[in-house]
């Protein structure tokens, strides 16, 4: 006689989602020792970057399109997601603004659940198409901006519906996701899949697909960065001195740049208000009106205004 709870079981239509699927490699996880969990749950981390390394290109796609449409100063990054995903987008943009001095009214957030979704479970919430759709028409998305949408599923309403107004609005879109045939990919003009698979723990994204989104998110924003002149020469040039270590950091900076005393770089960087570049080149000899005019006209690109103004370090 077969069993009636299997054939049950085999009924149910497959979830097309890899993501959702259980591993039979896990089966059983309960019963492993300690060690041997950890074992596979690293080996699920491992695979995460496996799955970035395999899409470097569309990610540098996606870095170039951003650069060209934020490069004016005017445009703002908006990271939109719901649970994990959401709060990693959260999670790399808040870091770009002491890290590269991106000013924070250049970054929107779009958390399902609103702020309340970064300490509590908001689970509802990223069920909503009209959530995601308002909140691109309240903060004026456009042309300007640059849109990165961010689901394991790649099926979240709230999320597929911001993609989908933002686009329609003429923003550049990038869309981060983990299953072949997520639809987000689709909705944005750079779908990215991060193919991990199966997480050990079936359905727990916060594993292996959340490293890997982490992981693409900081490729990224950095590269995104390094793009737009923030970096020079290894160091991140646009650093703010909100703290004794950062200002000790930036000193330090100034003196390999330049080769000065301490005592030169500390005056430099107080005459510049804590303005990395600006002191390196009021170090080397450069009138500051005239500096600071030639570091705006380049946009912040230290390399080319050191050329301008005839410097070298």
């Amino acid at each position: 006689m077969s069993n009636p709870k299997q054939n049950f079981e085999h009924s149910k239509p497959k979830d097309w989602r890899e993501t959702e699927q259980r591993s039979s490699r896990f089966e059983g996880l309960e019963t492993w020792e300690i060690g041997d969990v950890l074992k596979a749950l690293l080996g699920g981390q491992m695979q995460s970057l496996n799955a970035v390394w395999a899409v470097l290109g569309p990610i540098e796609d996606a870095v170039k399109a951003a650069a060209e449409r934020l490069k004016d100063g005017e445009g703002r990054l908006v990271y939109i997601g719901a649970g994990t995903s959401g709060r990693l987008g959260v999670l790399d943009g808040i870091e770009l603004i002491p890290t590269f001095g991106w000013p924070e009214e250049r970054l929107i957030y779009g958390l399902a659940g609103g702020e309340a979704g970064l300490l509590r479970p908001q689970e509802g919430a990223e069920d909503s198409a009209p959530g995601g759709q308002s909140f691109i028409l309240e903060n004026h998305i456009g042309v300007k901006d640059v849109v990165i949408g961010l689901a394991a599923s790649g099926t979240t309403p709230y999320t597929r519906a911001a993609v989908q107004a933002a686009r329609a609005a003429g923003a550049v879109t990038i869309s981060l996701a983990n299953n072949p045939e997520s639809p987000l990919l689709k909705d944005a003009e750079h779908g990215i899949l991060l193919n991990t698979g199966a997480e050990v723990l079936a359905g727990s994204t916060r594993l292996s697909a959340g490293t890997s989104q982490k992981a693409a998110l900081n490729l990224f924003s950095t590269a995104l960065m390094v793009r737009l002149k923030k970096v020079f020469r290894g160091y991140m040039v646009d650093m703010q001195l909100t703290n004794e270590k950062l200002e000790d950091r930036a000193r330090d900076m100034v003196i390999s740049l330049t080769g000065c005393a301490q005592e030169q770089a500390i005056q430099a960087l107080e005459e510049s208000n804590k303005h990395i570049k600006l002191a390196v080149l009021l170090v080397l000899g450069a009138d500051k009106q005239r500096a600071s005019t030639v570091l705006a006209e380049n946009l912040g690109d230290l390399g080319e205004s050191l050329k301008i103004l005839g410097l070298q370090t």
